[in-house]
């Protein structure tokens, strides 16, 4: 089949794009041509912006041949879906949408959640745009193309980095790697699970062509939940780190304390959920391959040989929290001691 991928450089699209090529299909990449990636020679690139609407429309009716499948891995809102939909009406057979888990609303009524699980109230500006985006598709499925869903949770491997209670930022790395102190928020036991960008990327591969997965969404996450606690000391265990020393910091205190520093804190790290996995098993044949700790080698080995692993030095922040933390933690106990007695 001829595969067209909006994006097919990113963290998950760069190796949805090699794994593309390795099944035998013809591949596309629409970008930027901004970002930097090790995609197969024999792979074609279209240059330009999705969100220049009437200019991305009439360069993906120029394509000749028109693609079988559509992989769109950058689309983030209403209004860049209704773009797509101009774009491809009666002109493709499929198309597959990365959305996310962030569509489901949190705290979810249960875990593990399901595909059927609320996507309303949304958490995020974000989750509001992915779920919007989502309805668009699904109301064209069938009339304008076939529609197949895609929800990845915590992605990571080669090309990106490693999550932390403030982020994304790659001192972390030298953090854990030192034995510094590590903040973690709350109590550090909501649970988390990351998922290598192969086993991700395979899921999309799997979607391809399939009818199965026309008119379905698929969450596609990780077979290793763990709490924040046993994340930062499996990060340590790969890395041949010390033992973290762990500083608790209530969620609410961090919040208020470093606002732009945790948003990702405010709208994921803090609640604990478990996502099944099973349809897209079922359906896509997914399989969770890389396990946590072998991954994150590979991933700050990716970064050393880059030599993309930021300094703490560089960042005091961190350690000022903790030196005011215990601080204040340390008087508070001792002015509030033997006081219920």
């Amino acid at each position: 089949m001829h595969v067209l991928v909006v994006g097919g450089t990113g963290l998950i699209s760069t190796e949805i794009t090699r794994q593309l090529v390795d099944s035998g299909h013809d591949v596309t990449v629409y970008n930027r041509g901004e970002t930097e990636a090790e995609i197969p020679e024999t792979v074609s690139a279209v240059r330009g912006d999705r969100t220049d609407f009437d200019r991305f429309e009439a360069q993906m009716r120029e394509l000749d041949p028109a693609p079988d499948c559509v992989i769109d891995m950058v689309c983030f809102t209403e209004a860049e879906a209704e773009s797509a939909v101009r774009a491809f009406r009666g002109r493709i057979d499929q198309y597959v949408f990365c959305s996310t888990i962030d569509v489901y609303h949190r705290p979810p009524p249960r875990n593990p959640v399901t595909e059927e699980a609320p996507r309303r109230p949304p958490v995020s500006d974000y989750a509001a745009g992915k779920t919007a985006a989502e309805d668009v598709f699904f109301d064209v499925h069938g009339e304008a193309f076939d529609v197949t869903v895609l929800r990845p949770w915590n992605t990571y491997g080669e090309g990106g980095t490693l999550v932390h209670t403030f982020g994304m930022g790659s001192s972390y790395v030298d953090r854990i790697r030192e034995g510094a102190p590590i903040v973690v928020h709350g109590d550090g036991t909501s649970l988390w699970g990351p998922c290598h960008r192969d086993d991700v990327a395979a899921a999309f591969v799997g979607a391809v062509g399939n009818e199965d997965a026309h008119g379905e969404a698929y969450n596609v996450t990780s077979d290793e939940t763990m709490t924040w606690n046993q994340y930062h000391r499996r990060v340590a265990s790969a890395l041949d780190a010390p033992e973290p020393e762990l500083v608790h910091v209530p969620t609410a205190v961090l919040t208020a304390v470093a606002p732009e520093r945790t948003r990702m804190l405010r709208d994921h790290f803090q609640y604990s959920t478990v996502f099944e996995n099973e349809k897209a098993k079922r359906e896509l044949g997914f399989e969770y391959t890389v396990d946590f700790e072998t991954g994150v080698r590979r991933t700050v080995e990716w970064l050393t040989e880059r030599d993309a692993v930021e300094s703490m030095e560089t960042d005091p922040f961190e350690d000022e929290l903790v030196e005011s933390w215990r601080e204040t933690t340390e008087a508070f106990v001792a002015a509030n001691r033997g006081l219920a007695d």
